[in-house]
């Protein structure tokens, strides 16, 4: 059992096994450990329609990792916020920063029991990294979060970073209002760097229709997931600027020289960039 900074207690009665949950399922694809037999039956029905789904989390872990280690090895960042970071696999994001900085402050948010009780448990140096529960659908509370605001310092550049988690908030929840309230409380010099399902265009009707059935089977049952157009992805990044090369498949984002990169499904159908706060 453990508890949040609010007292709330978290037991293995808290956590439903009997239906997929999308940090257990995100877990799945990438060959972890952490999931159940309701998270497997997901990713087999999954695979039955896009049978090269897996590699789309396998590529997003890829792609955040050549984030992190871009923000802070090359351009030097101390702090990152990570919303929506699942559960604590092989490269997360505070293994990754910690690996060439040890002393970056990290603060993973997470609105799920299961992830925030693992990285309790795998998190040992309080002075650097912390979990603390938080819904990317309430950017209020986790900005005045205390333990937000204990290791981040928001008058030095943060980086913001929102893997995969945009995709899953509702037209209804509006998140290009949760970005920008997000992007507003950022100080000049902050980074943004997002991923998200992204629907192929026109172009490409096969994969569109096919891309269209698979967002009935996420929404159908985990209850969340939408594949959307690059406007509206392009919306989430406000006025702030974009780095080359822009928003593309998260394949093309800056790969190791020589890398080859098959332009399937999983090219067209993942998206992501990486935008700076200019100073006003």
């Amino acid at each position: 059992m453990t508890s949040d900074k609010d007292g709330n207690r978290y037991t293995v009665a808290d956590i439903d096994i009997t239906r997929p949950n999308v940090a257990r399922v995100y877990d799945c694809f990438l060959d972890g450990k952490d999931n159940f037999a309701a998270d497997r039956e997901f990713v087999r029905q999954a695979l039955e329609i896009a049978p090269k789904a897996g590699m789309s989390a396998k590529n997003n872990r890829a792609f955040l990792s050549r984030v992190v280690r871009h923000l802070v090895a090359d351009v030097g960042l101390t702090q990152l916020l990570d919303i929506g970071s699942g559960l604590p696999t092989q490269g997360n994001v505070s293994e990754v920063a910690h690996a060439i900085d040890p002393t970056v402050h990290v603060v993973h948010v997470d609105n799920d029991p299961i992830v925030y009780t693992h990285s309790k448990a795998l998190l040992t140096d309080s002075w650097t990294t912390d979990i603390v529960v938080g819904d990317v659908r309430k950017p209020a509370e986790i900005l005045a979060d205390p333990d937000v605001r204990k290791l981040i310092d928001f008058g030095k550049p943060i980086g913001l970073l929102l893997f995969a988690i945009l995709h899953h908030v509702t037209d209804d929840d509006e998140p290009g209002r949760i970005a920008a309230q997000l992007r507003d409380a950022m100080p000049d010099g902050s980074y943004l760097a997002l991923s998200s399902l992204r629907l192929p265009g026109p172009e490409l009707p096969e994969l569109r229709a096919v891309t269209i059935e698979g967002e009935k089977l996420l929404v159908g049952t985990l209850g969340s997931g939408r594949w959307r157009e690059d406007e509206e992805i392009l919306t989430w990044f406000g006025d702030w600027e974009l780095l080359e090369p822009g928003l593309v498949s998260i394949l093309d984002w800056r790969p190791a020289p020589g890398t080859f990169i098959e332009r399937d499904e999983n090219y067209h159908s993942f998206f992501g960039g990486v935008a700076r706060k200019p100073a006003r």
